[in-house]
């Protein structure tokens, strides 16, 4: 057999392909199985027994090789030689067609275990004991031998394919099954066959099929485990016991969260984290403060009792199982490790991207771009993770250019339950974490009730993180053994479940069980380490002093404490903002000139000459080139400038160009790196068609980062829809509910122009409406040296303000929206503009307003020559400009005051305005009252706009005085 060893393994249908190709051309195939085929054809030629092989006509023909290669190995004798070495040779071709015969049954043997350990690699996860508390689904993992053509008869019967799982050439298939089973089967299911790069395939394969097989922790390390349970478990029970019906969604069921976030911790340490940043919900947060992050029980028991003395002085605070903490440990390796817990809302998942903006920020400013010395871990409840699509949004981000920070540790407490909501009702897919497979991220599905087995799974999964920068899961399955809080009953909805959960041991005293069964530790030093820790939760009520952790500072914290918060007198007169023509001309330049080779396409070649003929002959600059000064001007004082949103490098409405490309090459060019002298780089990504996740991750790096402008831009202001969420729980209420300060800007294209009811309006009176405190900037900036210098003022005041502008359309290249370079040289962010056209002693009637609608009011103002109307813009909504405002009246004491705006009257800035001007205001003029924002018509907008018009300087009729007949005219324009 040794001579035919090439054919051992070979499968029939190959065989045949072999076969075709050596008659086309011999020396197509190799050496062996040229020979095996002329030794075939050979036979065909001899045949042996007196039998013929013959077609109808009599013709000898060569049967062919079939799937099994049975007729190759059958070739019949037409008749028997005279000669005897013709004999010998028909002879020895049958025993060796009897022999291939014999090859080829265990060749589909052996590839039937093949598929077999291929099926436990994809499968094997649908079977594994993950779950302990109930059983499984059957989910047709298909691996029983039947359904690969075995049968028990083969257990006994040694494959060469043991070797593939590390058993040898000849193990047999009952010890093959049963690896497989350990591996696969038992409290770990591996989920990992769809990862697409073969070097990350084999090793995590790799990591899989032996790691686990030999993973054993030694004694001491199981202690540790152990001490991580009671800590756990013991602490849960101390305060269901003494704040009765409180609420503090314990971890009761997940308790092995608090072991597997400490292996974390300490493989990271090894290998080389230096600070970790968890983002989590409420469930089970109390105990990591307590048994991870280090926070006093002290802190932790006042705030149950009431006695805790809230600082209120930037706000009103939150609940306590919603505030951020930090704290430094020293892990097991000696080495310190700063440890972050981000503040979040009772909005599952909305931290995510937060998490992720700020470990971005982290990586690039304080770890000079090292993936290694940072790391994020998300922990997800299982209804949220599959429920909430920000979870596939940060998912996608992942990888891309602009938002990767080198890999995220998911870890998924899976309750099976949702609320009151049975996981078989939440989710279509089999698990929660199949969003997973959308960027070949591996997933360890692991029973809760096995903490060797969860604290293996997340060293390998930390292991990973460091390898190959990328994202990774663990499902760990266990239960919840309350409600949904702890007055909650869930029987209520599952019954049966919760008949179970009621009688089931909890993961301290499994593990405890385990260990004593193994012989590893005796119970009375389980019993002894549960008496200490009681004694000392009691102590700690008992408000016996516990020492902090120590903390040092990093450098960017250093830059927030060196803030202050901000007063109301600070927004009475903007700081100086303005820039050196020095530093104008380094810009200018920049943003005029183009590396020798580079070929732009004609409009671009076009965009340039404009550039130049506004720097250096109008001296004139539109929108775009302000917004580009302010960039490069703070570039140039070492600030951070990060811009990101959909098409930003261009612009939505192709005005930026930021970065432009080679019209042969498509390279990029991002024109303000290229200023002269020393400066920092502009980051602008066009980011994925996200709002929620790409606002949060933007959120999240500003509130790393006090010394940088980070910008978000929706593609039109009404995509903030998208964003609500982040708005509401973090842009707006970070630094009343969490003393978290942010100078996020958030730029929404605004304004009417016909574009229809989702292209019109970015919603100012929602931003308003939650506009107090002086939490945010509201502004509607109609030039671009207020823009400018209101870009500017963020990085200038000495706290941090997030800026919401509704920001430009047709203005960007109105020829009456530019500013003279004198006013980006000096002065500072103008927060109301007044009227330099009308005669103030004439003055009737003053037109309040803000945005766009002034160039509609200064075009009929001009053209009627109204000097006895006069138009002031309101620059900046909140913190509302009353000191600035009331010395522009003063000049129109005699005057009717009217606020004019293009939105709907209940939608815009009406009702804002009358909260600081309810007795000054005449009247509004505005769009009728409407549910939605604009008309789809052109027509009836170029109507309603005139009419607004009109109505402002008391020339109109009615507004629309036959609706149908306008949308019907303007059907038939549409038609037409």
């Amino acid at each position: 057999m040794e001579a035919y060893s090439y054919i051992a393994n070979a499968h029939g249908d190959y065989i045949e392909q072999l076969y075709q190709a050596y008659k086309q051309n011999p020396e197509s195939v190799d050496f062996g199985w040229r020979k095996f085929f002329e030794g075939f054809e050979f036979s065909q030629q001899y045949p042996a027994d007196g039998e013929s092989v013959a077609d109808g006509s009599g013709a000898a023909q060569a049967a062919p090789v079939t799937r099994n290669g049975a007729a190759a190995l059958q070739a019949t004798s037409a008749q028997k030689q005279d000669f005897g070495v013709l004999n010998t040779a028909a002879s020895t071709n049958n025993a060796q067609a009897s022999a291939q015969t014999m090859d080829v049954t265990v060749a589909d043997k052996e590839t039937a275990v093949r598929n077999l350990i291929y099926a436990y690699r994809s499968r094997g996860h649908l079977l594994a004991h993950t779950n302990p508390v109930r059983e499984r689904k059957d989910r047709k993992a298909r691996l029983d031998l039947g359904s690969f053509g075995l049968s028990e008869a083969d257990l006994d019967t040694p494959f060469r394919n043991g070797e593939v799982i590390g058993l040898g050439t000849s193990a047999k298939l009952r010890d093959i099954i049963a690896a497989l089973d350990k591996v696969y089967t038992r409290s770990i299911g591996f989920e990992y066959m769809y990862i697409r790069d073969p070097q990350i395939l084999d090793w995590f394969r790799e990591k899989v099929e032996k790691d686990s097989l030999s993973f054993n922790p030694g004694t001491e390390y199981k202690k540790r485990i152990l001490k991580k349970l009671n800590e756990a478990v013991v602490f849960e029970n101390f305060l269901h016991t003494k704040f009765l019906g409180q609420k503090r969604f314990s971890l009761e069921g997940g308790e092995t969260t608090i072991p597997a976030l400490d292996a974390i911790i300490n493989k990271a340490s090894e290998l080389g984290v230096k600070e970790v940043m968890i983002g989590m919900a409420h469930r089970g947060r109390l105990n990591v403060l307590a048994n991870i992050m280090g926070k006093t029980y002290e802190q932790i028991f006042s705030e149950f009792e009431g006695t805790a003395v809230p600082d209120l002085t930037m706000g009103d605070g939150d609940v306590k199982y919603h505030m951020g903490y930090s704290s430094e440990v020293e892990a097991e390796n000696g080495q310190k490790v700063n440890l972050k817990l981000a503040p979040n809302p009772s909005h599952l998942e909305a931290v995510n991207p937060v998490v992720e903006g700020f470990v971005r920020a982290k990586i690039e400013h304080q770890y000079n771009d090292d993936y290694h010395q940072i790391l994020p871990i998300l922990i997800h409840g299982d209804a949220a993770l599959a429920g909430q699509g920000i979870g596939f949004e940060v998912t996608q981000m992942s990888q891309l250019e602009g938002y990767k920070t080198g890999g995220t540790i998911h870890f998924v407490i899976n309750n099976q339950v949702g609320f009151t909501t049975d996981f078989e009702d939440a989710r279509s897919s089999i698990y929660s974490t199949d969003l997973a497979k959308i960027i070949d991220a591996p997933v360890l599905h692991v029973n809760g009730d096995d903490p060797e087995a969860v604290v293996f799974a997340v060293r390998l999964a930390t292991e990973y993180r460091q390898q190959f920068h990328a994202d990774i899961f663990i499902d760990m399955v266990c239960y919840r053994r309350h409600g949904h809080n702890e007055s909650d009953e869930p029987k209520f909805t599952q019954p049966t479940l919760y008949n179970i959960i009621s009688k089931h041991p909890n993961p301290r005293e499994v593990y405890n069980t385990m260990l004593v069964n193994r012989g590893d530790v005796d119970a009375e030093l389980a019993n002894q380490m549960d008496r200490e820790f009681r004694d000392l939760l009691q102590a700690r009520l008992d408000m016996v002093k516990q020492k902090p952790l120590p903390y040092n500072y990093q450098a960017l914290e250093n830059e927030w404490r060196s803030l202050r918060r901000s007063k109301p007198e600070d927004f009475d007169q903007s700081p100086a903002t303005g820039v050196s023509e020095e530093v104008v001309q380094k810009v200018a330049k920049a943003l005029t000139t183009i590396p020798e080779g580079f070929k732009p396409i004609k409009q671009i070649d076009n965009l340039l000459k404009e550039r130049r003929k506004m720097f250096y002959e109008t001296r004139n600059l539109n929108w775009a080139a302000g917004e580009l000064l302010a960039y490069g001007s703070l570039l140039q004082e070492n600030h951070i400038v990060r811009v990101s949103g959909q098409d930003v490098q261009r612009g939505t409405f192709s005005h930026r160009h930021a970065v432009l490309h080679d019209a042969e090459t498509s390279a990029p060019y991002n024109s303000l790196n290229h200023m002269e002298g020393e400066h920092q780089k502009l980051s602008i990504y066009n980011s994925l068609l996200s709002e929620y996740g790409v606002l949060g991750f933007e959120f999240g790096y500003a509130m790393a980062n006090p010394t940088a402008l980070v910008i978000w831009e929706a593609q039109f202001g009404d995509f903030a829809n998208g964003a609500q969420t982040m708005i509401d729980q973090f842009v707006v209420s970070s630094e009343s509910k969490w003393q978290r300060m942010n100078g996020i800007v958030m730029q929404l294209p605004h304004g009417y122009e016909g574009q229809g009811p989702e292209h019109s309006n970015a919603r100012p009176e929602r931003f308003l409406q939650l506009a107090a405190e002086n939490n945010i900037i509201v502004a509607n900036m109609t030039t671009p040296a207020n823009f400018f210098h209101a870009l500017r003022r963020q990085l200038a005041w000495n706290f941090r303000k997030p800026l919401i502008v509704m920001s430009p359309k047709s203005m960007l290249r109105h020829p009456l929206c530019v500013s003279p370079i004198e006013e980006f040289t000096s002065g500072s962010f103008r927060e109301v503009l007044g009227d330099v056209y009308a005669e103030d002693k004439k003055v009737k009637r003053v037109l309040l307003c803000s945005g766009k609608v002034y160039f509609d009011l200064l075009e009929e103002q001009q053209k009627s020559q109204r000097k006895d109307v006069a138009i002031v813009r309101v620059e900046q909504l909140h913190p509302f400009p009353q000191k600035q405002l009331s010395e522009e009246l003063a000049k129109y004491p005699k005057a009717k005051l009217y606020w004019v705006q293009e939105e709907p009257e209940n939608m815009g800035y009406w009702n804002y305005m009358l909260r600081f001007m309810r007795r000054e205001l005449e009247d509004v003029i505005a769009r009728k009252p409407s549910a939605s924002p604009a008309t789809g018509y052109n027509k009836v907008h170029v109507k309603e706009q005139k009419d607004l018009v009109a109505r402002a300087f008391e020339t109109a009729t009615p507004a629309i005085e036959n609706a149908k007949a306008t949308v019907e005219e303007a059907d038939k324009h549409v038609d037409a």
